[in-house]
């Protein structure tokens, strides 16, 4: 179907976070402290799997109050700091020292890259008419990533949960988007990675379409794949 506005999800859907391991290594490196590889490739892992990689899987058992912050990360940005500085010394990172540049480093844009087809959907958009709102669960600006990337002239309107204290799959988070764009949902399709966040924007009768969340070397064209969908 025809639509007259798209809202994408940001992280994993239009862009993808740098791995683990090239997080770690970029700040060591940075900080000037030389870590062995497979020191590195074993706490990148850890770190991982313990869920203190933002933007990573969730942590399974960091604890009640830790787990507690770590849903309300998105709706503010001190609770985000808190939740994944947390997580870093929880994880027992051995190097204390780089846990907050490690938290900085996320925010940067050279972490972030956008998919192979990113650009080339949101001008296809744009020149068809449809106007387009980033809807993100997310604890800081995330506009830089998209002027670094020369893509901010692509976007209409920028809706971050922690802007608004409301996080996804609240139903207001949407409904804000959809006014910023002028437009009623069910004219207004929404498109994401996450299942149960991003699906929210049913209830104001929108489409939604999903994308899977791999490395952008492993997902060269779903996003180009919906334009028949949205055009």
């Amino acid at each position: 179907m025809a639509v007259k506005g798209c809202m994408f999800d940001f992280s994993s859907t239009l862009f993808h976070l740098e791995d683990a391991e090239s997080w770690l290594r970029a700040v060591a490196e940075e900080a000037g402290r030389a870590l062995e590889e497979h020191e590195l490739r074993r706490w990148a892992g850890h770190l991982a799997d313990f869920g203190a990689v933002p933007g990573g899987p969730a942590p399974r058992d960091a604890g009640p109050e830790l787990m507690a912050l770590w849903r309300e990360r998105d709706l503010d940005a001190v609770r985000h700091r808190a939740a994944y500085t947390g997580l870093l010394r929880a994880a027992g990172l051995p190097w204390p020292e780089l846990i907050d540049a490690l938290y900085a480093r996320h925010m940067t844009p050279p972490a972030w890259q956008p998919y192979p087809d990113t650009e080339e959907v949101l001008r296809t958009l744009r020149e068809h008419g449809v106007r387009v709102a980033v809807v993100s669960n997310i604890g800081y600006d995330l506009r830089p990533v998209f002027r670094h990337h020369g893509l901010d002239g692509l976007v209409d309107a920028f809706v971050l949960s922690y802007e608004h204290g409301v996080q996804k799959p609240d139903a207001r988070l949407f409904t804000l988007a959809c006014e910023r764009l002028g437009l009623a949902g069910p004219d207004v399709a929404m498109v994401g990675d996450d299942r149960v966040a991003d699906a929210g924007a049913a209830a104001l009768g929108s489409p939604v379409y999903f994308v899977d969340p791999l490395p952008v070397d492993r997902r060269p064209d779903a996003l180009r794949g919906l334009l028949d969908r949205l055009l």
